[in-house]
């Protein structure tokens, strides 16, 4: 019997990515095409045979919710085609801010999309970055969940900043700077954070000693900008010598552009999980498709993963 057959897949969203992964991989990106109709509704269809194939399907799922429709409908056309196997790279996993029932009367819709997904096909899922740990139970399949220290602790090092410190923009992100600085072995400080309502921040402070030192503050989405750049400026006043923001996922809705360019800080470093809308001399954007491609194919060849979770000093 011949070995199945990888084939990699992109739904219209996540084009830009999904083609360089491919290129790493050693492949050429899976021929698709999408129709449209006058009233909205689309289709996509695979324009070859997928028969017995391992099927990556790549595809973010930042708004519209279309992107994410867009993938559940290339994961049922996988599956009534006879894939072998269909896997979910979803770089950003959209919806995952609704985790839990923070308030009566609310969807968690997360585990809605993680129902959804397991419905229409998908055998396994390859991620970067969730919102919530925790979400990865919410699937009855493998998941990979992959962490963007492996992209951003080899670019923070050639920095060669003197004095680095990290800082978390609120207090749900402590684990992930504490994280940081135990792996490069620095301090890090926390801004605890109060909001008014979603996306407006009432009221922030300092927690620890940023005076003279070089700080990066890490995220896994910056939506508004409202609060990382609230951060950056409390950061700079306390006495920092410098700031910069690390964040996986770019969403950068709303005045998020007009703040980044207007904050104090010497850099913004995000990842290419979802398109930057326009152009920022501000940002720099660094690429996930090397690691995406690799998770692939060890994923691929039954190779353990778990080396990739580890970031040498």
């Amino acid at each position: 019997m011949p070995e199945p057959i990888v084939s990699i897949f992109s739904g219209r969203a996540s084009e830009y990515l999904a083609k360089k992964i491919a290129d790493n991989y050693g492949t050429a990106l899976g021929k698709t095409i999408f129709t449209d109709f006058s009233d909205g509704e689309f289709q996509p269809s695979f324009e070859e045979n997928i028969r017995g194939r391992d099927v990556f399907l790549v595809q973010s799922t930042f708004p519209p919710t279309d992107n994410l429709f867009e993938l559940l409908l290339m994961a049922d056309a996988a599956r009534r085609a006879s894939a072998r196997k269909i896997t979910a790279v979803i770089p950003y996993f959209g919806f995952a801010r609704q985790d839990r029932k923070d308030k009566p009367r609310v969807a968690i819709a997360a585990k809605l999309v993680a129902n959804l997904l397991i419905t229409a096909g998908i055998t396994r899922l390859i991620t970067i970055d969730l919102h919530a740990d925790q979400i990865q139970g919410f699937f009855d399949v493998p998941v990979d969940h992959l962490y963007a220290s492996n992209i951003f602790i080899p670019y923070i090092k050639s920095l060669n900043l003197p004095n680095l410190a990290f800082a978390s923009p609120d207090t749900g992100g402590t684990r992930r700077a504490a994280s940081y600085a135990k792996m490069l072995d620095c301090g890090f400080v926390i801004c605890y954070k109060q909001r008014a309502k979603p996306n407006v921040v009432e009221e922030m402070a300092l927690i620890g000693d940023v005076k003279g030192k070089d700080v990066i503050l890490l995220d896994d989405i910056i939506d508004t900008g409202g609060s990382i750049t609230k951060a950056g400026e409390l950061i700079m006043q306390e006495g920092a010598n410098s700031v910069r923001a690390f964040c996986t996922h770019p969403l950068l809705s709303g005045e998020a552009y007009e703040r980044i360019e207007r904050s104090p800080f010497v850099e913004v470093v995000v990842t290419d999980t979802i398109p930057l809308r326009k152009h920022s001399n501000k940002i720099k954007v660094l690429t996930t498709a090397g690691l995406l491609a690799e998770v692939i194919r060890r994923v691929e060849n039954y190779e353990s993963i778990s080396s990739l979770f580890k970031v040498s000093k």
